[in-house]
């Protein structure tokens, strides 16, 4: 327990080498200790894989992890672990679910170039690589401002917001794509009233515009 602990807090393995940030240990810093340990539970009722996960593929430096003990000194935070409170508002439920667990800020958070979020500018809408697995083309995609800024959600409601959550449709009756539809196939599976206290966070957020 205390191993997966401190991979999921500190980003560090069972044999000391340092995650790459890809592994959203920067969110997971901001989870109930009770629930980081309720995940291992979970994970070890999970039946056992064979799945072989390929090596990395980076090039110097970014292949040395040493390299990600000098990132974490600028943005890790280490906070002290929290324990789960008792009743949480819905601001708060929200906030927690949406900044630790759902970490939607790893992706719809803008980075610097040293691949940092620009905290302030969090959840403004981000760049995404995304590669088509068929072939070698590449397309920059972008993840959508969550923000309550013209760009984003100011024209969203809190149910058309928690509803987005719930089924993957918009106002307007598009749906949801790319990675964002794993996303929302999980999200799917929590009480309406997480759904509700999400959608209350993000509608409180102040409008920030969409990074260039």
């Amino acid at each position: 327990m205390a191993e997966f602990v401190n991979a999921m807090l500190n980003g560090v393995s069972p044999d000391g080498q340092h995650y790459y940030p890809a592994f959203p240990y920067t969110n997971y810093q901001d989870m109930f200790i009770e629930d980081v340990m309720d995940l291992k539970l979970f994970l070890d009722t999970l039946p056992a894989s064979n799945n072989k996960v390929e090596s990395h593929t980076l090039k110097f430096p970014y292949s040395s992890r040493r390299g990600i003990g000098l990132w974490k000194q600028l943005y890790l935070e280490k906070p002290p672990m929290q324990s789960r409170p008792g009743q949480l508002s819905a601001y708060e439920r929200g906030k927690y679910l949406v900044e630790g667990p759902g970490h939607c800020g790893a992706c719809h958070t803008p980075r610097d170039s040293f691949g940092g979020k620009i905290e302030k500018k969090n959840l403004a809408g981000a760049r995404a690589l995304e590669i088509n697995p068929d072939s070698s083309d590449k397309k920059t995609e972008w993840n959508p401002n969550l923000t309550s800024h013209s760009d984003g959600l100011a024209g969203w409601s809190d149910r058309d917001i928690s509803y987005l959550l719930e089924t993957g449709f918009t106002p307007d009756f598009d749906t949801v794509g790319g990675s964002m539809v794993e996303v929302q196939e999980n999200l799917a599976h929590l009480p309406l009233s997480d759904l509700q206290a999400i959608a209350a966070y993000l509608k409180s957020l102040p409008a920030i515009a969409t990074p260039e």
